[in-house]
């Protein structure tokens, strides 16, 4: 059962992402790129249907389209999970889900997924980005573009759902995750993973994701977590909660000015946690290349990675 604050961080989230999709904070080296603009949807190999179904009731079919240099899905109503498996010399046996984010409207597939995961496989750890089910938007660019740009002026501004209903909005989202970690974990052998040694990782909504897995995931049960750049509100922190990485930069528009309640309630419950403040970064950073010293997080969080071991091979 959830705690009232568990319910309220939840909420709070949710009606935060909502007003502002990842994709609308474009890094200013990528400024001149920011128009949305429709393209085929790319190769995706590997990539493995969860199986959890179709969103009742869409629409509207899966669209891409590219920005800032990087690549987009939205409308996605099948789940899936794409494997970026490490070199057999380099394995750990440790993997990780990767979740980016997008305001549950689209997906940052590749600053958020497929460059993270890459990275990730590069120093040993099993990667597998999750495309996960998506709220519906219009199918036409033009009135996506629109839509999205109502909802940053609030004249659409969705209104904050009651706190038993915010976790409940992420159902579809979270037996995806639940599908992903039972999926790794069938498969654990034939990809040289200890299933024992799964985390996940999120950013923005994807790291709402995270949080929601890590509350309410039932058998998921991620061994650490990544929380980047997403709510930090307080919340009641479970007995057991994993190791727990956080990184934020200061002016974030969503969440630089909500506090850092998450951090202190792991502390207090004696759970391992490393957070990262920046001064500068914005929302959105992921894996492009800023001037900013939010760029070294991914660092940062490989050599917390490596403290925990899971950069290591595991004893026998």
């Amino acid at each position: 059962m959830r705690t009232t604050n568990q319910r309220h961080w939840m909420s709070t989230g949710m009606a935060a992402i909502a007003l502002i999709a990842t994709c609308a904070l474009a890094p200013r080296a990528h400024a001149q790129n920011d128009r949305m603009t429709p393209i085929a949807a790319p190769a995706q190999p590997g990539a493995i249907e969860l199986k959890t179904g179709a969103l009742p009731g869409v629409t509207a079919p899966e669209a891409w389209h590219s920005q800032y240099g990087s690549v987009f899905a939205r409308n996605v109503t099948v789940a899936t999970l794409t494997p970026f498996l490490p070199d057999p010399a380099k394995a750990t046996g440790a993997a990780i889900v990767v979740a980016p984010g997008g305001g549950f409207r689209t997906l940052s597939m590749q600053n958020e997924g497929w460059d993270v995961a890459r990275a990730l496989a590069d120093r040993g750890v099993a990667a597998f980005v999750l495309k996960y089910r998506l709220n519906q938007t219009p199918q036409d660019m033009a009135a996506f573009e629109r839509s999205m740009r109502e909802m940053f002026s609030g004249a659409a501004r969705p209104p904050r759902p009651a706190p038993d209903a915010a976790i409940t909005g992420l159902a579809p989202q979270i037996a995806d995750a639940r599908a992903a970690f039972a999926l790794i974990r069938r498969r654990a052998k034939e990809w040289r993973i200890d299933p024992e040694r799964i985390g996940m990782i999120g950013f923005s909504a994807g790291a709402m994701l995270t949080m929601a897995t890590t509350l309410a995931g039932e058998e998921a049960k991620p061994a650490f977590i990544g929380n980047i750049y997403g709510p930090l509100a307080s919340m009641t922190v479970p007995a057991a909660a994993p190791p727990m990485f956080a990184a934020l930069a200061a002016d974030d528009p969503l969440f630089g000015n909500s506090g850092f309640g998450l951090i202190e309630n792991w502390r207090a419950a004696k759970r391992p946690v490393e957070f990262h403040l920046y001064e500068q970064g914005g929302h959105g950073f992921g894996m492009y290349k800023k001037d900013t010293t939010s760029t070294g997080w991914f660092g940062a969080f490989a050599d917390w990675l490596r403290m925990h071991g899971f950069l290591q091979a595991a004893r026998p």
